[in-house]
């Protein structure tokens, strides 16, 4: 481990992060093509709606999206999402969101797709219906939601549909799209964690997806405070007119066309519902780097740095008196992740007892927590060096040989 930390000069530990791209640890480590840019972006200055138009070509260059945004994280990027398709083109709507009084106003999603982050959505103005039941988790073969469900839902009241990505989770996304767009409705994705693959950035697109929103800040190793909104150029230009300050006399107003339409406008527009989610120049240079270099990775060899990682893992920790481990590489995770049982009598404490008394160090130590009830934690090696990764399997050790 590094002698030294930024962190520790404000009297704050730092973490050994075993836990994946959290935001609440700091997302991930930063691309030094991203930092770089960003560096270079500070010395200057530049018109951000410019910046952004140059960003919607890109942007849809990579997805296959007609157009796109860069938002600050994903969930900024959802707030925007819900604003364009209450709002659409209106310029009286967005001066008013989040009152939606006499506009469609409702989100429709399934209740097994329901987070907190959905409250991005509703910080628009978006009023949310739940669909479906939880009838997966019965055993019995049928599906939470049904596809008539969505269609059923549907009235002079909604705005669009909701759809948070999990492969396992409901009917097929082009199903949902294809019932939304017999309904003249948008669909939203959170697509936040869904890279990689590289593939996926246009996959959502394909299924016939309005707005798909990823964090900048995960496996693209962007800046933390950035992502990427993917879309129709109509609601790419509605998010673009709600999110950009664009205070100024209408003599000199002239904006970027291809992103803002500006002809089609009769003046200029007011501070929108998105001035408080403020994506800056750096932010914007980095995200595209980031962008760039992600697409341009050896996806192959990366997936086998962490397969060899997991696996160094699972062997270490499987060897030691209490624990056991697997490995999941299914669906619900992006990279191949170690899951470890504990088994309380033997190891002398709980699973929850051992990931506390490891967030406690210094460094902190985190891994995922999210099964401690059950007894068990796991390690994601996305954010781990090969030298944090044996302080993570030493401490783990240390901590067991305590309570032995």
């Amino acid at each position: 481990m590094k002698e030294e930390s930024v962190y520790t000069e404000f009297d704050v530990a730092p973490v050994v992060n075993a836990a994946g791209t959290k935001t609440r640890i700091g997302g991930s480590r930063i691309r030094t093509e991203a930092l770089e840019g960003m560096n270079r972006a500070a010395e200057d200055f530049v018109r951000l709606s410019d910046l952004q138009a140059a960003a919607s070509d890109r942007i849809a260059e990579v997805t296959g999206a007609e157009a796109g945004y860069v938002t600050n994280g994903a969930a900024g990027g959802l707030v925007l999402a819900a604003a364009a398709a209450i709002a659409g083109d209106d310029p009286g709507a967005m001066s008013r969101l989040p009152d939606t009084e006499s506009r469609p106003d409702e989100i429709i999603m399934p209740r097994t797709h329901r987070t907190a982050y959905d409250h991005a959505l509703r910080t628009a103005g978006a009023t949310i219906v739940d669909i479906g039941a939880n009838d997966r988790h019965l055993d019995t073969g049928s599906r939470n939601t049904e596809p008539w469900e969505y269609a059923d839902a549907i009235s002079e009241d909604t705005a669009a549909i909701g759809h948070i990505y999990k492969s396992y989770n409901g009917p097929p996304l082009s199903t949902v799209c294809d019932i939304a767009h017999e309904h003249d409705l948008p669909v939203i994705v959170d697509a936040a964690a869904e890279v990689p693959p590289v593939d996926n950035l246009s996959w959502f697109t394909e299924q016939g997806a309005d707005l798909v929103a990823f964090s900048g800040g995960k496996a693209i190793r962007g800046p933390q405070t950035a992502g990427i909104l993917a879309g129709r150029e109509d609601l790419i230009t509605s998010v673009a007119r709600q999110h950009l300050d664009m205070h100024a006399a209408d003599e000199v107003w002239e904006p970027p066309q291809r992103l803002l339409k500006a002809d089609e406008l009769d003046g200029v527009f007011k501070q929108g519902i998105g001035r408080p989610l403020k994506v800056g120049k750096e932010e914007l240079v980095g995200m595209l780097r980031a962008l760039n270099a992600f697409i341009e990775e050896d996806q192959e060899a990366l997936l086998a740095e962490w397969w060899e990682r997991s696996e160094y893992v699972a062997e270490t920790l499987g060897d030691l008196a209490g624990l056991s481990t697997d490995i999941d590489d299914s669906a619900r995770s992006v990279a191949p992740t170690v899951g470890v049982t504990v088994d309380e009598s033997a190891a002398g404490q709980s699973a929850a007892d051992l990931v506390y008394a490891l967030r406690q160090e210094d460094p902190r130590v985190f891994v995922g927590g999210d099964g401690v009830s059950a007894g068990t934690f796991s390690i994601n090696p996305m954010c781990l060096t090969d030298e944090e990764t044996d302080y993570l399997l030493d401490r783990i050790e240390a901590h067991l040989t305590e309570e032995a």
